[in-house]
């Protein structure tokens, strides 16, 4: 291992897991993932019935861990069936942090977020969408939203809602 990469993976992180939705089978393959990925320090999940999607369940908990967690959460996460979910990771107030949000129809989506939860585009990302829009002439500003995932906040927003029965412990800015 490289000195850098063993600085990073000492780095800590934190973040949010948001399990929107997850068939009740699959649970249990939830929490060994997590398990699998943060050790000792994986969090608590509490399931909660997700009433956008009958006979699923959704759960959202806080997470530490070594900085690259919310990567490899996701990367475990979105290989269980029918699963929607978000990952977040920041490092407190100088790092930009992450967003990785899921569903079974979109697949997976990744940003840099800065410390207030706004998306980051850099450079280029955006030259690649101005050249691709240019390229196939499609709008840019279809190009934009793709960069920004708002197909991802669009389908996801439903299951977000949190109910009276669902309590929601985000302890600091998710998105």
């Amino acid at each position: 291992m490289s000195a850098s990469s063993s600085a990073t993976s000492n780095t800590a992180a934190r973040g949010v897991v948001m399990v929107h939705a997850v068939p009740r089978a699959v649970v249990p393959h939830v929490v060994w993932a997590l398990r699998d990925v943060l050790a000792r320090h994986a969090p608590d999940l509490d399931f909660h019935p997700q009433p956008v999607a009958p006979g699923s369940l959704r759960a959202v908990a806080n997470w530490r861990g070594p900085a690259g967690s919310a990567a490899r959460i996701a990367s475990a996460l979105r290989r269980m069936p029918d699963t929607l979910f978000e990952v977040t990771e920041d490092f407190g107030v100088d790092r930009e942090g992450e967003r990785y949000a899921f569903t079974p129809t979109l697949g997976l989506f990744r940003a840099t977020i800065g410390v207030h939860g706004d998306i980051y585009l850099h450079e280029d990302r955006v030259r690649a969408a101005i050249a691709g829009a240019h390229e196939h002439g499609v709008d840019l500003a279809d190009g934009l939203a793709h960069l920004l995932g708002e197909a991802w906040d669009v389908e996801l927003e439903p299951y977000r809602v949190a109910t009276a029965d669902t309590p929601i412990r985000v302890l600091h800015h998710v998105v």
